[in-house]
């Protein structure tokens, strides 16, 4: 028998189109496309994550995508800041008066102390000069992004004690894909070893809000004490670990991989080589980020990288006191100015093929391989590179020896980096169209999902991932809408960009290339699996017998899952948060000369030399 195949069990998470577990994201951003009852049920998900039960349908939809930047965030009308402000006595002394529990240590020399109103007080007479900073406020350039539904905290939902944004929603993204699952994970643990499930997970900017390594940064000079979460808790692996130690009570291998808007796929590989090695039977794969904070976005605003008010303007023909189209800021691969930034949070897992049959476990798709690859010498680090066509052609190798040529030339898609930037969409058509014309690939359809969830940086292809699991369940290929036609400079030979939602043909789809491209010269393409590929492949491998055992399994793992979308849907379900729960220490542990165990889970020790020879 070959490899172990790594099948995709379950996935779950948020960003600003809802919550991915059951399509519900996916059906937020076809929602011109669906039926009726399908429609109803994606707006009833979005009522309950809200919590919105007066807002009419078309204010609740309203409330969720790519949007100017709410309240919940910051005011980009007002963002808070400090205006150096150097000051000259000119033989006049500047003078003021103080409580004495604010005067610095150590007093400036240039300062001298008089006596004040009272004995708390002094006053303060400087000569020469002097630096202050004082607190103001100005105006944003940027004023939209791509923002968690409006009235969603994911921290308000379990016992946070003050976590930052993204380790919040990485609680409810890992405990989503876990209650999507539809089997109890408590019992599936207890049957595998500690060392068979791997959890990589991270952020490619860390947590910098001011719960995180940005309260951290931020609080000397705002004049507050650093606390001792900020530094642990702004860390950018920190994902894997809260998602081991308070979601999984997982023991297994971990940790995080960074590689900026690639991350997720980094850790992906990771994944999918645990599994294909037999290291490990489960994985969960993820990334969190939380980037809407003032500090964040003037960093990209700097690289001229975000879409501002002025470029939107610019590009619709309006003037200057015009309100631009916020809805439409990121238009992948036509006309456009800059990226839109979101924040996002996106869980997969995998299991293997002989797991996943036994279990009854969901088979949504699977995930072949990753593959990397750097620019080289560079000029700029941010500015993209030949890397990617080394990804891309070998995404599209791994699709060929599985599928065939037939099902590579007819039976696939491309989910684009597709970010909204110039340099972008000229850059990555280009790549595309190259590799497909390599291929003998003609019109080979090419999504999007940015113009609807932003670019999320690390979670970026999570986004992508589930977006591709939707369309393979319902059909709809998302539209590129917020571009009204495609730029005269993108490359289009072999390729099939849709600006409208396309329909596609289910009994055809048999894999997805998923790209994504990231400041560095971090360059990635995964080869996924359609369902009705996985399925054949099981059925080579296990025969009829071993897929009839699995679809008797089924039968309790969709009925748990209905269940649970139930209990969902009713607001009787909370992320799983287990603080202090079953902690081990050096009592649960034993050793003999072939093992060790951990709370009598056995991990074998007997290692053959790799390298005999």
């Amino acid at each position: 028998m070959g490899q172990a195949l790594p099948v995709i069990v379950s996935f779950g998470g948020v960003n600003s189109a809802g919550r991915s577990s059951m399509h519900h994201g996916y059906a937020r951003m076809v929602e011109s496309a669906l039926g009726e009852d399908r429609r109803a049920a994606m707006i009833a998900a979005l009522r309950q994550l809200t919590g919105s039960t007066s807002d009419s349908e078309a204010s609740l939809l309203e409330q969720t995508l790519i949007r100017r930047i709410g309240p919940a965030h910051f005011d980009p009308t007002s963002v808070a800041w400090n205006q150096r402000l150097p000051t000259r006595s000119n033989g006049s002394p500047v003078s003021f008066e103080l409580h004495r529990r604010y005067l610095p240590e150590p007093v400036p020399e240039d300062w001298q102390l008089l006596p004040g109103d009272d004995e708390e007080h002094v006053r303060v007479q400087i000569v020469g000069e002097q630096q202050f900073l004082l607190p103001t406020h100005r105006e944003f350039e940027v004023k939209v992004a791509s923002q968690l539904p409006d009235g969603f905290d994911p921290a308000s939902l379990y016992q946070s004690r003050n976590h930052p944004r993204g380790l919040a929603m990485s609680v409810y993204a890992a405990s989503d894909a876990l209650g999507n699952l539809g089997m109890d994970w408590d019992s599936l643990m207890a049957s595998l070893g500690p060392d068979q499930i791997s959890v990589y997970a991270g952020s490619a900017m860390g947590q910098l809000d001011d719960n995180g390594a940005g309260g951290m940064l931020k609080a000397r000079y705002r004049g507050s004490r650093v606390t001792s979460k900020f530094c642990p808790l702004g860390l950018a692996e920190m994902p894997a670990d809260f998602v081991n130690a308070y979601v999984l009570g997982a023991a297994g291998s971990t940790g995080a991989t960074l590689g900026a808007c690639a991350s997720f796929l980094y850790n992906l590989r990771h994944a999918i080589h645990d599994i294909r090695s037999g290291r490990a039977r489960v994985a969960f794969v993820g990334a969190a980020e939380a980037p809407i904070t003032p500090e964040v976005m003037e960093g990209y605003a700097a690289m001229g990288a975000l879409a501002t008010d002025k470029g939107l303007r610019q590009l619709d023909g309006l003037g200057d006191t015009d309100t631009p189209d916020h809805r439409r800021a990121c238009r992948p691969f036509g006309e456009n100015c800059g990226f839109t930034i979101g924040e996002s949070s996106q869980f997969l897992v995998l299991f293997d093929d002989k797991l996943a049959l036994e279990t009854g476990a969901n088979i949504l798709g699977a995930a072949a391989d990753v593959f990397i690859n750097a620019d080289g010498f560079k000029k700029s680090i941010s500015g993209p590179g030949v890397g990617n066509y080394l990804t891309m052609a070998r995404a599209a190798a791994c699709a060929r020896a599985i599928v065939g040529e037939q099902g590579l030339r007819e039976g696939g898609l491309v989910q684009a980096h597709g970010t909204g930037t110039p340099q972008n969409r000229v850059t990555e058509s280009v790549i595309l169209s190259r590799v497909a014309g390599a291929f003998g690939i003609q019109d080979w359809p090419v999504g999007a999902i940015k113009s609807y969830v932003g670019h999320s940086l690390a979670a970026a292809s999570g986004d992508q991932i589930a977006a591709t699991l939707g369309i393979w369940t319902e059909g709809w290929m998302p539209g590129i809408t917020t571009t009204d036609a495609l730029a005269d400079d993108v490359a289009t030979e072999n390729l099939s960009f849709s600006l409208e939602h396309q329909a596609l043909d289910l009994s055809k789809q048999r894999y997805a290339l998923i790209n994504a491209k990231g400041f560095g010269g971090n360059n990635a393409s995964a080869t996924i699996l359609s369902p009705l590929q996985t399925m054949d492949m099981l059925k080579a491998r296990h025969g009829a017998q071993g897929v009839l055992q699995w679809e008797k399994a089924q039968e309790s793992v969709k009925l748990a899952q209905e269940s649970r979308e139930s209990r969902v849907l009713a607001g009787q379900e909370s992320p799983r948060y287990l603080f202090d729960n079953n902690v081990l220490g050096d009592e649960a542990v034993s050793f003999d000369t072939d093992g060790i165990s951990i709370a009598d889970q056995r991990v074998s020790l007997v290692q053959s030399n790799p390298f005999a020879d």
